[in-house]
C-alpha cells in the first residue's frame, strides 16, 4: 500500500505539474484502481491523504495559486458495460426511481476553470489538486476559441469548467515544427496542450493554436439560473452565451441506450478532428444531483466511461531495419509485447531515419507505443526519465541486412533504399505482393513461401512462377503431392485475373489500387496503357502528374517489358473485362472491413468492394449489409454487428462473396 501510494504521488507531479508522464493513462488507472482494492480490504489502513482521496497534484510555484470557490473534482471511471450498470443502479437505488443520463464526449485534454464578471473574462486556472489551481489568465486570453466577453443576459459571476485541448491537426503541425527545428517531438495531444497551456511567455500559447469545450457550472450568482432544472438546459444556456460547447451530446432514459452511445463513439472516436478517451455520463436532472451529492473525490451524479487504451508504456528491445519489395529500408522496433489497442504488440514502426533521431528512441529505453484502431503501431518516444545511464544513441545502418550492398539515401529524401535489384528481401517482397489477394490472389504463395522459393533458386522474378514444376516444388521439405497440386492449380487460375489485378501485382512506385483499377478501365488491355504516354495517362480523370510520370517510366524501361512479354507467353490475361460486370457483384451492399486481412490492405480490401458497386463506410449500422473480420477486429464494430444480427464473414468467405455477390444465411462464429 506504501508503495502504490508513493508511485500514483509521482506519477501525479509528473503528469499534473511537469506536463511529463512516464506511464500511461491506463497504468496509472491500474495503481489508483489496485490501491482502492487494498483500501477496502484493508479499512483500517486509509488515511486521508491517501491518492484515492484527492485530485489531481498539488500546483506548481511557477504560476500564483488561484483557490476554486466550488472544488473541482476527479470522476469515477467505469471500464466496461458491467462496472456502468453497477453504477447506474446505484444511481437508482439511491433515486428510487428512473433518471434520464446527459453523455458527453471526454476530451482527452487539461481541466480548466474560467471565471466571468459581469461577462467579462477576469480569471482563468487548472484544477490544480481541486481547491487551489495555477493561474494561467494570460495564456487563456491568447487562445482565440475562448470569448474574452459573453452575449446576452449574463450573471454578476458565472464560473465555467470546461477542457482545453489541441486539436490533431494542430498537433501534427507543432510536431513538424519541432522536427524541423530537431526539437524533442511532443508525445501526444494532451501533452501538448498541457505543455502549450503553462507556458510563462502567452505568445507561445497563442502560437500553438489550442481550443476549448466547456461542460459544467462552477460558482453562479444571480439570473435565471434556478429556472434550468436539466444539465442539457444548462448546456443549451452557455452555447448561447457565447461559450464553445460540444455538439456531440444526447441525453438518454436507460443505461443500454448509454451504452450504445458509449460504442458509437468508440467506433468512431477517429473520424473527430480532436482526441477523446471515454464518454461521460451524467444525470440530467439537477435536483437529482443534489440528492446524489459527492464522495471525498468525485460526484456521485457522474462517472467516466473509459476507452480501451491506444497508448502504453513497454521496453525497446532492439531496433532494426527491414528491406521491403521497393528496396525502402524502414527501421522499426522490437518491443516487450504490450496489450494495447486491443491487440498483443511486439512490433511497431519507426517510419525511417529521420523519426529515430528526432524521437531520440533507443534500445533499452521505456517507450511509449501506439496503436489506435487498425492503423499499424508506433513507437510514440522514449520516457527520458527512465532512460538507462548508459545508453547511446542508435545509428542507421549503412549497409543493407539482406544482401549486404550498400544503402542509399538521395539528397532531400526521408527514405533509405537499398538499390541491389538482386536482393533476396526485395525480390522475394515483389514475388509474395505478385501473388497477394490483392493482386493476382495465388492461393499458397505468400511471402514466407516466396522466401523459400527464391532462397533455393526457384523465383528470380514474378515470370518465374508460371513456370513451377511438381518436380521442383517436391523437393522442398513440407510440400506434399496435395499442397503441390493446389499451389499449381491457384498459379493457373491466376493467368485469368483482370488488368486491374495484375498492374497491382506489377508493383509500380506510386500506382495503389484505385489508380490500378482507373487506368484499367480507362485504357481496357495492357498493350493501350504502355502505347500511351506520359502526357495520354495524366490526362485520365483520378490520376495525377506523379503516378503518370512513375506509370510511364515504369514501361520505358527495357527489363520491366521483357517481364511484361514473357507473361504474355505464360499466357497471362491482359485484358480488363467491362465495369458493369465487375461492379454487379455487390451493387447495393454495404460491406464493413475490420481488423487486418491475410491477403489484402485496407484500401484494397475497401477498393474490391466499391470497383464491384458496393460501398465500404468506416462503422456498423442498420444498412450494413454484412461484417468482414480480419485479425485483431475493432471490438466495437464486432459487437454491434452481433447485436444487429448483422452476417459476420471470415476473409475466404469474404474472397467468396467478391466473386458471387452471395452473403451466407449462416455466417461462421467470430
Amino acid at each position: 500500500m506504501t508503495f502504490l501510494r508513493e508511485q500514483i504521488r509521482h506519477h501525479n507531479q509528473r503528469y499534473h505539474e511537469l506536463d511529463d508522464p512516464e506511464i500511461s493513462d491506463s497504468e496509472y488507472d491500474a495503481l489508483l484502481r489496485e490501491l482502492r482494492a487494498i483500501e477496502e480490504q484493508e479499512p483500517e489502513l486509509l488515511t486521508p491523504d491517501s491518492p484515492t482521496h484527492s485530485v489531481g497534484s498539488a500546483p506548481s510555484a511557477t504560476f500564483a495559486p488561484v483557490h476554486h470557490s466550488v472544488p473541482m473534482m476527479s470522476l469515477d471511471n467505469a471500464f466496461d458495460l458491467d462496472e456502468l450498470m453497477a453504477w447506474a443502479k446505484r444511481t437508482e437505488r439511491a433515486l428510487g426511481g428512473k433518471e434520464a443520463f446527459g453523455c458527453e464526449l471526454k476530451m482527452d485534454g487539461v481541466a480548466l476553470s474560467i471565471r466571468y464578471e459581469q461577462g467579462k473574462l477576469v480569471q482563468a486556472a487548472t484544477r490544480g489538486d481541486g481547491r487551489v489551481g495555477e493561474d494561467v489568465t494570460e495564456n487563456i486570453l491568447a487562445i482565440r476559441a475562448v470569448p474574452q466577453k459573453l452575449q446576452g443576459a449574463v450573471p454578476d459571476v458565472l464560473e465555467v469548467r470546461g477542457e482545453v485541448y489541441m486539436p490533431i491537426a494542430s498537433f501534427q503541425a507543432l510536431n513538424k515544427r519541432q522536427e524541423e527545428l530537431g526539437a524533442r517531438l511532443f508525445a501526444n495531444p494532451r501533452n501538448a496542450a498541457a505543455g502549450s497551456l503553462r507556458q510563462k511567455d502567452p505568445n507561445i500559447t497563442a502560437s500553438r493554436a489550442l481550443s476549448l469545450f466547456c461542460y459544467q457550472l462552477g460558482e453562479v450568482t444571480r439570473t435565471g439560473l434556478a429556472k434550468m432544472r436539466k444539465h442539457s438546459e444548462v448546456l443549451a444556456w452557455l452555447r448561447a452565451l457565447g461559450l464553445p460547447v460540444n455538439d456531440k451530446f444526447g441525453v438518454f432514459t436507460n443505461v443500454d441506450e448509454v451504452h450504445e452511445f458509449c460504442t458509437q463513439w468508440l467506433e468512431r472516436r477517429h473520424d473527430l478532428p480532436y482526441e477523446i478517451d471515454g464518454v461521460v455520463v451524467k444525470v440530467d436532472d439537477l435536483g437529482q444531483r443534489d440528492e446524489l451529492g459527492f464522495t471525498s473525490k468525485a460526484p456521485r451524479w457522474a462517472i467516466a466511461f473509459k476507452f480501451p487504451p491506444e497508448e502504453r508504456n513497454t521496453k525497446l528491445l532492439d531496433i532494426l531495419v527491414s528491406i521491403g519489395r521497393t528496396g525502402k529500408a524502414t527501421p522499426f522496433a522490437q518491443l516487450e509485447p504490450v496489450f494495447v489497442g486491443g491487440s498483443t504488440v511486439g512490433l511497431a514502426t519507426l517510419h525511417n531515419e529521420d523519426q529515430v533521431r528526432v524521437k531520440d528512441v533507443r534500445p533499452g529505453d521505456t517507450v511509449i507505443v501506439r496503436k489506435a484502431g487498425d492503423v499499424i503501431p508506433e513507437v510514440v518516444g522514449p520516457v527520458i526519465s527512465l532512460r538507462p545511464a548508459k545508453s547511446k544513441p542508435w545509428r542507421f545502418p549503412s549497409d543493407c541486412p539482406s544482401c549486404g550492398d550498400r544503402l542509399s539515401r538521395l539528397e532531400g529524401e526521408s527514405d533509405t533504399f537499398c538499390t541491389n535489384l538482386d536482393c533476396p528481401a526485395q525480390r522475394a517482397g515483389r514475388i509474395g505482393h505478385f501473388a497477394s489477394r490483392g493482386a493476382m490472389d495465388i492461393e499458397g504463395l505468400g511471402e514466407q513461401t516466396a522466401y523459400l522459393l527464391s532462397n533455393n533458386g526457384m523465383l528470380n522474378d514474378v515470370t518465374d512462377i508460371y513456370g513451377l514444376t511438381a518436380g521442383q516444388l517436391s523437393q522442398l521439405e513440407g510440400y506434399g503431392a496435395i499442397s503441390i497440386k493446389n499451389l499449381l492449380a491457384a498459379i493457373e487460375v491466376s493467368k485469368q485475373r483482370p488488368l486491374t489485378n495484375l498492374l497491382i501485382g506489377l508493383n509500380i512506385r506510386h500506382l495503389g489500387a484505385t489508380g490500378s483499377q482507373v487506368l484499367a478501365r480507362h485504357f481496357g488491355n495492357l498493350d493501350a496503357l504502355i502505347a500511351a504516354s506520359e502526357v495520354d495517362i495524366n490526362a485520365v480523370e483520378g490520376i495525377g502528374p506523379i503516378i503518370a510520370k512513375s506509370v510511364a517510366e515504369f514501361f520505358s524501361h527495357e527489363r520491366n517489358r521483357e517481364v511484361i512479354e514473357r507473361l504474355r507467353k505464360a499466357g497471362l490475361n491482359f485484358e480488363e473485362p467491362r465495369g458493369e460486370q465487375r461492379a454487379a457483384t455487390l451493387a447495393g451492399l454495404s460491406i464493413v472491413i475490420t481488423g487486418t486481412l491475410e491477403g489484402f490492405s485496407r484500401e484494397e480490401a475497401e477498393t474490391a468492394v466499391t470497383s464491384r458497386g458496393g460501398k465500404s463506410p468506416g462503422s456498423v449500422s442498420k444498412k450494413t449489409n454484412a461484417v468482414v473480420v480480419g485479425d485483431t477486429p475493432g471490438a466495437a464494430k464486432l459487437t454491434k454487428a452481433i447485436e444487429l444480427g448483422i452476417p459476420v464473414l471470415e476473409e475466404e468467405a469474404f474472397v467468396r462473396l467478391l466473386e458471387t455477390g452471395e452473403i451466407p444465411d449462416q455466417p461462421p462464429a467470430s
